[in-house]
């Protein structure tokens, strides 16, 4: 027999020699040679700045249990971990790292040693999320863990970008980009946060040249003014037809700018006319490509007015914007005010307002590798659970934009392009050229902007296997199977992954995208720093273990939804895993073999064949959940069967053969109860890693068995054979009996201890006679009488009906008549007392006049109450004496 399971689970005690335990056994290790079929997932990496917050939990355990689950199932599995190098949030830690200890910038270290910097950093606290992962069970190769800048992704980026250059799908252009003033940095579409901000819409007049009149437009950013280089009518507006080809005077900076006519400006809209501002809005700039409007910018990379910008050169954009106000009502400009409400696109990073303006930047082509990308999820080849994210995606992809790839950082995927200083060629390499390809000249700048990070993050699924070589673990595990996320980065990652895939590898990077919610705290608001709502994971492993918090997770998630956190469920889980491991003990301790196999059939009880068959239907529909992605169904059914069926029932009906004087009937029980509770083990396995781990090593073994770890034994499968369907059914009357006698005793406040004599009338008596010393046993009967027939008296009988049966047992074995009836005596006594309480209050005419209503209703509900009650004692008194 194995070492005696400890009388408390301790899972501080146990989960970290239990994780030790796996990594020695190389449990978690990937075999591209494997002859069993491949099941992989790639980890979203998390940043290497990062620590473990309540999404990275969620988003773990999903992948875990589906992992564990597949690896069970025979499946040579791969879950492949890594980090990303989050260049705008590492690069801003170091940043102030370095001003906050010695006073400096990066530009007084120079980027060479800036970078040498931020590799320190990143060796010093880049694997503290690796290592709270670890916390959590996450069985993923870390043998194989990769970072988005490491040799290989950085081979396979580079390929990527030279790629795409050759095919004429990356281009250098100045076009409208999202500009952050506080990062200092582009942004793409994605990256830009919209948040619906208070404001004011201005209604300024701009004189026409000839002084014939004017035009009002109306504007929320009169900041941009000093790059108006037009006004635009709606050609069909009979209004402005005389002006169109005339210009007007541009307030403030007292310059001409041309009307023009375009469909752009909506017919009916505002004043109907509207400032052009190309340099600064999309819309403008699309416009102003039409008519060939001038591009002004006046709004510099950090937030403040340049040098176009006239009399406010300098000054922040948001002061310049009340100043300029300012002056167009003294100036007579200013028409009217009105407050307005509109959407204002934030940094995703540090949410600071974006700044929309023309800038030369790198560009990925997103029209031809959308159609690839578009048609893979259109036609079911990428499925997405819930299938409702497909039409989101499916909407994005459809109008997508160019993607600005170049970032204004040191840290990062420096763009592989280079710069002729004599003739003006671009030379983008694989290889560091040392001479343009295009003059021979050797005076070659590289360009200094790194790569958006999500440019080498979309090649994860590929890059992480090895690509652009020819690898092992690329032919076996590629395409990955499953994508596990949350719907929040849809655009930012998934849509990135599946076009590079189709485009780089031309197969799809995973067949199912599994989205889940955001975790919220118990009040249902988003986790944040600024609320002080998060609540940090790793304490709460550490408080009830980390299968606890796991499973807190997912019970009661579903694909696609948030889930609020509730640290009291945390308690209940541990309470659930001392259930676990008090039944295993008990199940331990009453166990005389060393080996375990399960009885035939002819050597079963009823109590035996009824969990045996409720166990197979539960393997069945464990794994058709785990297959179909319902991971919080599946939890909750385990949780129900471990619970109830096995500990509360099954366990119990056994316990009088663990204590009989039959040794065969004891042997079976012992069999029965081991091979069930193994089971269950593996059913909990994926969800609850370490206590599952550590019960099964203790426990005997069947012959059969052949692994060191419940981790890497074999998943249950349906047993046609253990199917039985009419022992099941009567196993379940003969426990409703039980259940509703036990509920009738309770309603009546009798003890266990007091036993009485039950008559079962049923039409199907070999049932109960089977099970009727459970019923004599447990719904504490000091006899139990099975027949066909009533009785013919039916006076001082209590009666239960059952779906099989008619349970009678005589009152007067359930209650001692003169102590009851004393009870009800004193009971009524005291509420005749409170009647005439009431009824005096409402008799004062003083009180019923002058008390609130609700008050004097209150008492008269009360008195109410008072007489129903009295009227029900006298009713039970009378039958008492009946």
């Amino acid at each position: 027999m194995k070492k005696e399971l400890p009388k408390v689970y301790e899972p501080q005690q146990v989960e970290s020699r239990i994780y030790q335990m796996w990594m020695d056994g190389d449990c978690f290790n990937g075999d591209p040679d494997s002859e069993k079929k491949p099941f992989s997932i790639v980890m979203p990496p998390p940043n290497v700045t990062g620590q473990l917050h309540m999404g990275h939990a969620l988003d773990s355990t999903l992948q875990d249990i589906l992992t564990r689950f597949k690896r069970m199932e025979g499946y040579s599995t791969l879950w492949l971990p890594g980090t990303d190098h989050a260049g705008i949030a590492t690069q801003i830690k170091v940043e102030e790292e370095l001003r906050v200890k010695e006073g400096k910038t990066r530009y007084d270290l120079g980027r060479e040693k800036f970078l040498q910097r931020v590799w320190q950093w990143k060796e010093k606290y880049g694997g503290r999320i690796v290592e709270q992962q670890k916390k959590l069970g996450v069985s993923c190769d870390w043998s194989r863990a990769r970072f988005t800048m490491d040799e290989g992704c950085s081979k396979a980026v580079r390929e990527t970008f030279c790629e795409l250059y050759d095919k004429g799908l990356i281009y250098k252009g100045s076009r409208i980009i999202n500009w952050c003033p506080h990062c200092i940095t582009a942004l793409s579409d994605a990256e830009v946060e919209y948040v619906d901000k208070p404001g004011h819409l201005w209604y300024i007049r701009y004189p026409l040249s000839d002084g014939s009149g004017d035009l009002v437009v109306a504007t929320t950013r009169p900041e941009t003014m000093m790059g108006d280089t037009g006004v635009a009518v709606n050609p069909e507006d009979e209004r402005f037809k005389d002006l169109v080809g005339k210009t007007c005077i541009l307030p403030i900076m007292n310059r001409e700018i041309p009307i023009v006519a375009d469909d752009y400006v909506e017919l009916g809209f505002g004043t109907g006319a509207v400032k052009m501002t190309p340099a600064h809005d999309p819309n403008d700039f699309e416009v102003g490509l039409r008519h060939n409007l001038a591009v002004i910018r006046c709004i510099g990379d950090d937030g403040k007015i340049n040098e176009n910008g006239g009399p406010y050169n300098g000054m922040d954009r948001y002061e310049c914007r009340k100043q300029i106000v300012k002056d167009l009502e003294e100036q007579g400009y200013l028409v009217k005010t009105e407050p307005y409400n509109h959407n204002v696109g934030t940094c995703y990073r540090c949410h600071n307002d974006v700044e929309p303006l023309i800038s030369a930047q790198w560009f990925v082509k997103m029209e031809p590798l959308a159609q690839e990308a578009l048609r893979v999820v259109k036609e079911g080849e990428v499925k997405f659970v819930p299938e409702r994210f497909s039409k989101t995606y499916i909407n994005w992809m459809e109008n997508v934009h160019d993607w600005c790839i170049s970032r204004q950082l040191w840290w990062g995927h420096q763009i592989p392009a280079w710069y002729c200083d004599d003739c003006g060629h671009i030379n983008v390499s694989r290889e560091d050229p040392t001479k343009c390809e295009k003059c021979g000249s050797t005076h070659l700048t590289r360009d200094p902007d790194v790569l958006d990070t999500w440019f080498s993050s979309a090649l994860w699924p590929f890059s992480t296997l090895g690509w652009p070589e020819k690898t092992e673990d690329l032919d076996f595990y590629y395409p990955t199977s499953v994508m596990v996320t949350g719907y929040d980065i849809i655009f930012f990652w998934v849509a990135r992954m599946i076009f590079s895939g189709c485009e780089q590898m031309k197969k799809i990077p995973f067949h199912t995208v599994l989205i889940h919610g955001l975790v919220r705290d118990d009040k249902g608001r988003k986790m944040s720093k600024s609320l002080g709502n998060g609540i940090d994971p790793l304490e709460m492993a550490e408080k009830y273990g980390a299968d606890a918090l796991r499973f807190n997770l997912i019970t009661g998630n579903s694909p696609g939804n948030d889930t609020r956190f509730y640290t009291e469920k945390c308690e209940a889980m541990r309470n659930f895993a001392n259930k676990i491991w008090n039944a295993s003990r008990f199940v331990q301790m009453n166990l005389t073999i060393d080996q375990y196999q399960l009885p035939a059939a002819d050597k079963l009880e009823l109590e035996d064949k009824w969990v045996l068959s409720e166990l197979n239907t539960l393997v069945k529909e464990v794994t058709e959940n785990l297959d179909a992605y319902e991971i919080g169904v599946a939890s909750a059914k385990v949780y129900d069967f471990l619970w109830d069926t096995y500990c509360d029932w099954y366990i119990e009906l056994t316990k009088s053969r663990l204590n009989g004087a039959d040794e065969e009937a004891k042997l079976v029980a012992q069999n029965v109860l081991c091979y069930v509770l193994v089971a269950l083990l593996k059913l909990l396995h994926p969800f609850m890693p370490f206590i599952t781990e550590e019960i099964w090593q203790a426990l005997p073994k069947t012959a059969g068995e052949t692994s060191q770890y419940l981790m890497t034994s074999q998943w249950p499968e349906y047993d046609p054979a253990l199917d039985f369907a009419a022992e099941a059914e009567a196993m379940e009357a003969v426990m409703d009996t039980i259940k509703a006698i036990r509920a009738r005793r309770a309603e009546m406040n009798v003890p266990p201890s007091k036993k009485a004599e039950i008559i079962l009338v049923t039409a199907e008596p070999a049932i109960y006679e089977q099970g009727s010393h459970f019923i004599q046993r447990l719904a504490y009967a000091d006899k139990v009488e099975v027949t066909g027939e009533a009785p013919a008296d039916l006076n001082g009988l209590v009666s239960i009906v059952t779906r099989k049966a008619n349970a009678y047992i005589p009152l007067s074995e359930l209650v001692d008549f003169k102590a009851e009836l004393e009870r009800i005596a004193k009971e009524k006594e005291k509420a005749e007392n409170g009647l005439r309480i009431t009824e005096k209050k409402l008799a004062n005419e003083k009180f019923v006049a002058n008390a609130p209503e609700a008050v004097v209703n209150a008492e008269r509900e009360k008195a109410a109450k008072y007489r129903e009650l009295i009227a029900k004692l006298e009713e039970s008194a009378k039958a008492l004496q009946a």
